[in-house]
């Protein structure tokens, strides 16, 4: 139960507020209210979070007293652009771990995808200023953003990632991460929290990758290997995968064959996928290889690796096509990288919602209809 929209934000209260007090007439737990209802209802910007504001005023205040109205846009891009964003990011961080709480047990590991994303009008090159890169934690199966940690326009997300990881409980949770996280550092820091982890291979290893690789397309005499193979048929293509695993792993690292050799702790399985994709008369193949340390089995180990691609799937093509993301012109101080937030605690909330229908739909139906916003600020829809 998430509760009304009042208490909602004011599960916020930690975070500070910039402005003098003295001046201020539109407190921010009613700036964050207005900001995530009109986020909700289908506003991209904040242009429309005023119209939609001075046009559902009386719904607001439900909740809160909203005793000077509605804030101009200006005010609600100042207020934004101010706001501590680590601050802010922990405090979803701390309320989203609520919603994850209360979720129904899945059933085997949890498997929260990491990635990054690149909101790509946000930059302000004028003034030397990137697009804002952002890496988020995806809950898989609960369809939840469990956090995000903006990446550093002169470093990259190798050292973001543990950062993010700091946010997040992973106790008995599988940590999935592009090959850029293929790291000794990330590994460690993803088993310190209690968490597994199952890395992707590739060329930035390109010797480990290497001896995979041909482990798999031969495997020696008594190595026990574990296949699942898997088909799909949609969108004008056939795609067929075979996955293997092996948990003898004692040969890859067992000594210091070559300078900079990695050592992954507790390294329990190797793994590959092999997909072979017919369209439009055309085959492509493909071979990915996975370290991880977790003993899967080959069906779960294809679950692990599908549910992955689920933080492009679900979450940066949603922010991209029903939230507009890469059409968001933000950029003002903390402007992006607040708003994201704001974004996110929607897209959880739409996530949790009913009727099964698309999220597209759902936001509309939260922008026609105020009960149903209700709904979504209480988790009841």
């Amino acid at each position: 139960m998430v509760g009304d929209g009042g208490s909602l934000v004011e599960r916020f209260a930690a975070l500070s507020d910039p402005r003098q007090v003295a001046k201020v007439l539109y407190p921010l737990p009613e700036i964050l209210l207005l900001l995530l209802c009109a986020t909700l209802a289908g506003a991209d910007d904040f242009v429309e979070a005023e119209v939609w504001g001075n046009q559902n005023l009386g719904f607001l205040r439900r909740f809160l007293p909203f005793a000077h109205g509605i804030p101009s846009h200006d005010t609600l891009g100042a207020l934004v652009a101010r706001l501590d964003p680590e601050m802010f990011r922990d405090c979803f961080t701390a309320w989203v771990a609520g919603l994850r709480a209360t979720a129904p047990d899945l059933g085997g590991p949890e498997v929260i995808a990491i990635d990054g994303k690149t909101a790509r009008r946000s930059h302000a090159r004028g003034k030397g200023r990137e697009p804002l890169h952002l890496l988020s934690a995806w809950a898989s199966g609960r369809r939840l953003v469990l956090g995000q940690e903006v990446v550093d326009g002169k470093s990259n997300e190798i050292t973001a990632i543990p950062a993010l990881l700091e946010r997040l409980e992973l106790a008995g949770a599988l940590v999935t991460i592009d090959a850029i996280g293929t790291q000794r550092a990330i590994a460690e820091a993803i088993q310190a929290r209690g968490g597994n982890y199952l890395l992707a291979l590739k060329a930035n290893r390109p010797l480990t990758h290497a001896e995979v690789a041909a482990f798999f397309a031969a495997p020696p005499p008594g190595m026990p290997v574990q296949t699942h193979q898997t088909a799909d048929g949609e969108h004008g293509r056939i795609e067929v995968r075979r996955h293997s695993v092996c948990h003898v792993v004692d040969w890859l690292f067992s000594d210091r064959r070559y300078p900079d050799e990695p050592a992954f702790p507790a390294l329990a399985m190797i793994g590959m996928v092999e997909s072979e994709t017919e369209r439009n008369g055309r085959v492509e193949r493909e071979r990915r290889c996975y370290l991880g340390s977790a003993r899967l089995d080959a069906e779960t180990f294809a679950r692990a690796v599908r549910a992955h691609w689920g933080i492009e799937n679900r979450l940066h093509w949603t922010l991209d096509v029903v939230f507009r993301d890469d059409l968001a012109r933000l950029r003002s101080g903390y402007g992006p990288e607040n708003m994201a937030v704001v974004k996110h605690m929607a897209l959880n909330l739409l996530h949790q919602a009913r009727p099964t229908t698309s999220l597209k739909n759902r936001r509309k139906l939260a922008g026609w209809s105020t009960d149903y916003l209700q709904q979504l600020l209480r988790g009841t829809a």
